[in-house]
Formats: structure tokens, C-alpha cells, sequence
């Protein structure tokens, strides 16, 4: 189903020109859609019978099926109904000094990763481009009703949440360009960040169309034996490549890449690893974002202890890694990462 945010501003100016209203009125619409996130039933300057219309013509495309809070309301998911046909799921995470969106490229995962919720689906559908942003304009909209402990305004687009962006990039790319286009959205492209299993061609692209935006690449092993267990794409794009072509990323982009690394218990979490995680993480200049694994139904290996956490940390840090342990937001409503699997559905 086409939507409001498939259009273009010239695209949304013609089909109002056509039904008879003055130029100005498009303008008025289009900032109230990108500028506020408002719905149609918020825009008290413009009239009622053409609010009507465009509800019935123009649809926002994102319905709001359930929510479910965490973290004293600071942390919240949405169930979400995109075009009136693709379910997704998105998480709106407030912090005192941010307020980050995490959203979806694709309905479900093709990548195989069997600690992952979304993985465990399989692919549905992809995303469009308008589909993705919808999700993002509902977080500017919804960021203001989170605690004011928060700063209330919506600051960070993580593509983090269901599927593989680039596995989807054409509709990638293209709300990428939404997104940060100043007369759209207007986001800073350093304020998103792209999360990929280790796509090659999608983080040489990435370079090209969108090398401000923040690149964020999902290891999770550092020998390829590991690797093809857990992250099967890694047969066709191999630690080598992969490192490679990230390395290639941040020569042209001069940004740090992150390593995102979901700590299993007695799989991943050994000292040989940090031993081998430790020099591409160092040739790279990377970040390593540590991040316990969550619990899934269909993988019943648990996430590492603290003291396992701990000793991966050190081995890490002795070998002179800059290393995170992400917080962990959202678990108890299956909001946090590779937990995403339309729980509420």
C-alpha cells in the first residue's frame, strides 16, 4: 500500500495541487509529517475535510497494534503494523543524554544467525523505504511522552532491530537519504548507525552513499571455524574479507567502525577468542561493544556470567582494545538485542 512517506515533497505538492489546494498547503503538511512526526488528526491548522482525505488517500502506513514498557518507561516497544501489511517490531530506548530508535529493514531475518530471535523467523518481507522511515517518524512523535529524566526529543536512528539493512539496500539507501535529508527528516547522518552481519557490498557502498552514517558489524567470533556456526554469511564473505572491506570503510569515511560482539556462555566468551578478537579489533581502530546474550526460546545456550564478562574484558583491555559491556535495555519485555521476534504479535 503506497503511503504518505513514499512520496516526495514535489510528489506530495501535486497531488494536493490536484485535488484543488494552494501551494503553500503542501509545504504546511509536509513539515507537520517529517518536522513533528504529527498524525493527521494533529494538524490543527489544516482543515478537517482535507485531514479527511488524506487519512483516506494518503495514509500514514504505521499503526500501532501493542506497546509494552520497561526500565520505568524509558524503554519501550512497539508493535508495529508498516503499509497495512508488514509487522514489525521497533524500541525506543531514552538515556539522560540521548534518545536512540532502534528500527527495522525487513520483516523476520534470512541470515541464519540461531541465537537470534529474528534469525529463528526467517525472512518475511522486506521493508520499503517509506516503511522504514514511518518507524522513525513515530519515535520523533513518541519520544516526547518518555520520562523527563530523558531529553524528550528523538536524537539517534540505529538500524539494529529486524533483518539485515543490507540485505534490503535498495530501500536501505534510499531512507538513508530521507532520513537525513534536511527538507525530510533532517537527522545528521552521524547521529545513525547501520548494523550488518558483515555484508561486503553493503559496507563498500555504505562508503560511497552514506559515509557519514556509523557502521556497527556484528562478529561475534574471530576464527571463521566459530564464525560459520554462529553468523552463517560468514561462508560467503569469510573474517578476511570481511576485515578488509571495513578496513577500506574507515581509510574512506576516517570514522571507527564498532565490533559488536554477543557474549555466549563457553562459546565465544573464551580468553583464545579475546586472543584473536584483540588484533583485528586493533588493525581496524575499532570499537568493541560487548553485549551478554539475551534469551531466546529456540537457543538454549545462556549468555555469559559476569565473571566470564569480566575475564573477556580484561584479555581485551590487556591487549590495549577500547571495549564497552552495552547495557542492557529492555529484556524482560523482549526488547533488547536478538530478542525481536514479534512477541506480541
Amino acid at each position: 500500500m503506497a503511503t504518505v512517506y513514499h512520496l516526495t515533497r514535489e510528489q506530495l505538492g501535486e497531488r494536493l495541487a490536484s485535488w484543488g489546494e494552494p501551494a503553500f498547503r503542501a509545504k504546511q503538511v509536509w513539515s507537520q509529517l517529517w518536522k513533528r512526526g504529527a498524525t493527521y488528526d494533529q494538524m490543527s491548522d489544516v482543515s478537517p475535510g482535507l485531514r479527511e482525505r488524506l487519512t483516506v488517500e494518503l495514509p500514514l502506513g504505521v499503526e500501532v497494534l501493542t506497546e509494552r514498557t520497561a526500565d520505568r518507561g524509558s524503554t519501550r516497544k512497539a508493535l508495529l503494523r508498516l503499509g497495512g501489511q508488514h509487522i514489525v517490531e521497533a524500541v525506543l530506548m531514552g538515556y539522560p543524554d540521548r534518545v536512540t530508535v532502534c528500527i527495522s529493514s525487513q520483516a523476520g531475518c534470512a541470515m541464519g544467525c540461531t541465537f537470534c530471535a529474528t534469525g529463528q523467523m526467517g525472512l518475511q518481507n522486506n521493508l520499503t523505504a517509506g516503511e522504514i522511515v514511518a518507524q522513525a517518524v513515530w519515535a520523533r512523535r513518541e519520544a516526547a511522552r518518555l520520562p523527563a529524566t530523558t531529553p524528550q526529543r528523538l536524537t539517534n536512528v540505529v538500524f539494529m532491530g529486524m533483518g539485515e539493512p543490507f540485505a534490503n539496500q535498495r530501500h536501505v539507501f534510499a531512507s538513508l537519504g530521507q532520513l537525513t535529508d534536511p527538507a525530510a527528516f533532517g537527522l545528521g547522518a552521524r547521529h545513525i548507525t547501520v548494523s550488518t552481519v558483515g555484508i561486503v557490498p553493503g559496507i563498500e557502498r555504505l562508503a560511497d552513499r552514506a559515509p557519514q552514517v556509523g557502521l556497527a558489524v556484528s562478529f561475534h567470533a574471530a576464527s571463521d571455524e566459530l564464525r560459520d556456526q554462529l553468523v552463517p554469511p560468514n561462508t560467503r564473505y569469510p573474517l578476511h574479507t570481511l576485515e578488509r572491506a571495513v578496513a577500506d570503510w574507515r581509510s574512506r569515511t576516517r570514522r571507527r567502525p564498532s565490533i559488536e560482539w554477543a557474549l555466549i556462555d563457553h562459546v565465544n566468551d573464551t580468553t583464545e577468542q579475546a586472543d584473536l578478537l584483540a588484533p583485528i579489533a586493533r588493525r581496524l581502530g575499532a570499537h568493541v561493544n560487548l553485549i551478554p546474550l539475551n534469551p531466546t526460546p529456540g537457543y538454549p545456550v545462556l549468555g555469559s556470567p559476569p565473571a566470564r564478562i569480566r575475564r573477556f574484558v580484561d584479555a581485551l583491555e590487556r591487549q590495549h582494545v577500547n571495549v564497552t559491556v552495552r547495557d542492557t535495555r529492555g529484556r524482560s519485555i523482549e526488547a533488547a538485542c536478538g530478542q525481536l521476534a514479534l512477541a506480541n504479535a
